[in-house]
């Protein structure tokens, strides 16, 4: 694939991390499932309680099962969600909610200047050859039709993520004001009972305020930014709307979830919640439903057409991270939803299901914190901060995409990776802007630092001695580091040289936003561990969502969407909502193929 010239950055996508088997076949495959804790299903129709028959059984409530559910219902096709946490919405939920999808009404309407042959020199050139080009075409081709088609049949609407760039905007294609989009404001009222079955968000909205994904680049600077100011400004007065209209006002992964979920009540789609999946029922060799735990009992529900597996990753289960992913590695550092243990990917490789991408996931760097990970956006990118290494060293451009930013925590030395690392900032950019949620100026929880997740001291020497790392070596580093953000330009890492470096960044701080020195005491370092969004390894599928096996052929009546799914991305993450956009675009795909209107 093209490269810019970071190669601490940009060559991140084309080398795999170490493997540990990606691609499984029948035999293997079981064997994970056993190892994992699923079992080969044995029982027959007999031993379990019927659960109905159904056009298409969708296993999952998140944005592909959702997705895809909605796609078939409005195809004529009878259609059941099977959700095994007691909410729906899944990690979508919980999430921003960015949807990258190239070319959508939304974006062409907003002026956004993509084309076809644009997106698809940029994908190709992110992902390259870990992808089959189909899979790239085919996601490509219907990600805008399904943007249209959830448009015309949910309350659900959209805003571009203005500025917000591709994640390599250098590259062919690549567009510096970015191709990503988020939900608009949902009133949760119009879900009546259901909006109590909503999984809650990642973080909350502050109170008061109606908050978009695109919102927090600008409060992150509302203490020193008159635009900082100003958003924080709207965001208060949409809330006042909302409350003064009566509205229980939801945006990103709420306002998506909400929205989805809406369209399955007004389509007549019942969502069983509660409802594992604990296998895959075959008959002649295909798969033919699902056997799911329900009210207590095990039980049978069929699908004449076919069985959609969109029920997320394997971020939750200990046993498969520890077998495919490199270490050191934890359930503990990912902000997936808790129910994303890989139940329908042990099914599927059980029935015979190749698997792709295992050793990868949606990565971020995290700080540990005592009551969750926190995932880094802005606070490691803003200028005054830097990551070091135990030897107190820079590795990496901060301010790179987050996915890449992991892949070379992990990858610059495999047998001693720079895990942990540490955010090092002053007191000056503590006094300038916002830090997950603790405004400028204010302290930081106690348990943040009796947790080890934060260390604070008067000196850099004090510091490094309460990380564990040498003195002379942190000094040496931050007096190199503030030299080259007095200058402006960073010849080790090259921070700021990407347009996407500058999105979360001061605009204020000259001659480059993305750099300034750290020189006011007490001096904070906050642990930095690989976090992630969720993993993205899972079954492979072909361009039509089906199920391949190892030697490439289909498994009849069986389809996989989102992080259930070996992703289309590869190893790689193309901007904003590359997680969320092609799993709804392909439980669209699956649908509509199901459907024979594909």
């Amino acid at each position: 694939m093209a490269k810019s010239a970071d190669p601490a950055r940009r060559t991140a996508p084309a080398t795999p991390l170490p493997s540990r088997r990606q691609v499984l076949g029948t035999t293997a495959a079981t064997g994970l499932a056993l190892a994992a804790g699923g079992v080969t299903c044995t029982a027959t129709a007999a031993d379990l309680t019927p659960l109905g028959t159904y056009d298409v059984v969708v296993i999952g409530a998140g944005a592909a099962g959702m997705t895809a559910a909605l796609t078939a219902a409005k195809q004529g096709l009878t259609t059941v969600v099977v959700e095994k946490a007691p909410t729906f919405g899944g990690s979508a939920a919980r999430s921003g909610a960015g949807i990258w999808i190239p070319n959508n009404q939304v974006i062409l309407a907003a002026g956004v200047p993509d084309t076809p042959a644009k997106a698809a020199a940029y994908l190709a050139a992110v992902v390259g050859s870990d992808v089959p080009a189909a899979r790239q075409s085919a996601f490509l081709s219907h990600g805008p039709d399904m943007i249209s088609f959830v448009m015309a049949n949910s309350p659900l609407r959209f805003r571009w993520m203005e500025g917000y760039s591709d994640y390599y905007p250098e590259l062919p294609g690549g567009l510096p004001g970015g191709r990503s989009i988020e939900p608009d404001q949902f009133d949760g009222n119009l879900l009546g009972a259901e909006l109590a079955h909503l999984n809650p968000p990642y973080m909350q909205v502050p109170s008061g305020m109606v908050v978009f994904s695109a919102d927090y680049k600008w409060l992150a600077l509302s203490a020193v930014s008159v635009k900082g100011a100003a958003v924080a400004t709207e965001c208060l007065a949409r809330g006042t709307k909302a409350a003064l209209l009566g509205q229980t006002p939801l945006t990103m992964g709420q306002s998506l979830a909400a929205g989805l979920r809406k369209g399955l009540l007004d389509a007549g789609v019942p969502v069983w919640l509660n409802t594992p999946l604990t296998d895959l029922y075959v008959e002649s060799g295909a798969v033919t439903g699902a056997v799911v735990t329900r009210n207590g009992a095990s039980g049978l529900v069929r699908a004449r057409r076919a069985v959609v597996v969109g029920s997320g990753g394997f971020e939750h289960n200990a046993a498969m991270r520890a077998q495919y992913q490199q270490q050191p590695i934890g359930t503990d550092w990912t902000v997936g939803a808790k129910e994303n243990t890989g139940d329908g990917i042990r099914a599927g490789a059980a029935v015979g299901g190749a698997l792709g991408l295992m050793d990868d996931a949606w990565w971020g760097p995290a700080i540990p914190l005592p009551d969750q990970p926190y995932f880094c956006l802005a606070e490691r990118t803003l200028p005054g901060g830097l990551i070091v290494n135990a030897a107190g060293a820079r590795f990496v451009n901060e301010g790179a995409p987050y996915s890449d930013v992991v892949h070379t925590m992990y990858r610059r030395n495999p047998t001693d990776p720079d895990i942990p690392a540490w955010l090092i900032v002053d007191q000056n950019y503590r006094d300038r802007y916002l830090f997950k949620d603790v405004v400028p100026t204010f302290p930081f929880p106690d348990n943040w630092y009796s947790s080890g997740a934060a260390c604070k001291s008067w000196t850099l020497d004090s510091l490094a001695g309460s990380i564990g790392v040498p003195a002379a070596a942190l000094r040496s580093t931050v007096d190199r580091f503030n030299s080259a953000a007095l200058k402006g330009t960073d010849s080790d890492f090259h921070r700021g040289d990407s347009a996407y470096d500058h999105y979360y960044t001061d605009p204020s701080v000259f001659p480059n936003s993305c750099l300034a020195p750290l020189w006011l005491p007490p001096y904070y370092a906050f642990r930095i561990v690989p976090g992630d969004l969720g993993t993205k390894g899972g079954l492979v599928t072909d361009a039509r969502a089906r199920v391949l096996r190892a030697d490439g052929s289909v498994i009849q009546g069986l389809y996989a969407a989102g992080n259930a799914s070996s992703a289309v991305m590869g190893h790689s993450y193309a901007g904003a909502g590359s997680t969320i956009g092609p799993a709804m675009t392909f439980g669209y795909i699956a649908a509509r193929d199901i459907a024979g209107v594909l």
